[in-house]
């Protein structure tokens, strides 16, 4: 393996400083993270889960529900992980499965019904990719969503508060406003999977996080995000309260930005702002 300090080419790409991006990666898997649950209950009042996707069955690996933010009404669909052994396999290791996407777009598709913002949390690791999951149309259920959310007539604030692991993420991800926490990861591949595919050397995960670009600094220069929460020092593992607290801040401040578009213009504003992604010459 390379120096962690040493320039690593990638595709013909130079990308040097392979170590921050890793430490972001290990920062945004710790154990004691704060996952979306922990949000959830500290700021955010009478959250009420909604189960099921009334088709085949309810995904715990996805939360949904109604809350109230601050006084308004809105609704939540967050990815969880689980804290112990026991939670996790519960959850899945945050890995959805299709009836945790059909969950979040019935539950989504109701909000605009309503009137209701909708805030997602993505963190996880990707999609769940087991058998059962494909034979139950799990590419189908992700791209559906992707439809979907770029139709919804109300303002949707997408947080990605840890891993945000390619599709199993970007299918809670169709948002007006995309915002990461300091230390959170956002990429098409996991560093491991990326490093077994091009360097045939999974061991070389570290070289594989920086050519990547999956850091919130590298996804907010690139303008496929809008905003970086700040952590407490050391990483949100060691305030809870105060990492949630930053997050209600800026949540708080984007909701107010979206409420003076009418719906025609929220689903004008997604629309632009996807269209104006990987174009670096306008």
């Amino acid at each position: 393996m390379e120096g962690v300090n040493s320039p690593e080419n990638f595709d013909g790409v130079t990308v040097p400083g392979g170590n921050a991006a890793w430490r972001r990666v290990q920062l945004a898997r710790h154990p004691k993270r704060p996952h979306s649950l922990d949000y959830i209950g500290r700021i955010f009042q009478d959250f009420q889960e909604i189960h099921g996707d009334r088709n085949f069955g309810d995904d715990p690996a996805i939360v949904a529900g109604l809350a109230h933010f601050e006084g308004r009404p809105v609704l939540i669909v967050a990815e969880q992980k689980g804290r112990d052994t026991k939670q996790r396999f519960f959850r899945n290791f945050g890995m959805p499965k299709p009836e945790g996407y059909r969950k979040a777009l019935r539950v989504m598709q109701m909000a605009s019904k309503f009137g209701r913002p909708i805030i997602t949390f993505l963190d996880t690791p990707g999609a769940y990719p087991g058998i059962d999951a494909e034979e139950r149309g799990q590419a189908e259920a992700i791209a559906r969503n992707l439809r979907e959310m770029a139709r919804l007539s109300v303002p949707v604030v997408v947080i990605c508060i840890g891993e945000g692991g390619s599709g199993g993420a970007l299918a809670l991800g169709v948002g007006n406003t995309v915002l990461m926490l300091e230390n959170a990861v956002y990429s098409v591949i996991s560093p491991e999977s990326c490093a077994a595919i091009i360097y045939r050397d999974s061991a070389k995960a570290e070289q594989a996080a920086a050519a990547l670009r999956l850091t919130a600094e590298d996804l907010k220069s690139l303008g496929l995000i809008d905003g970086i929460i700040p952590e407490p020092a050391g990483g949100a593992h060691e305030d809870h309260d105060a990492a949630a607290e930053s997050l209600r801040t800026h949540l708080s401040a984007r909701l107010s930005e979206l409420d003076s578009l009418s719906a025609d213009q929220i689903v004008e504003h997604r629309y632009e702002k996807f269209r104006r992604m990987g174009n670096f010459f306008a």
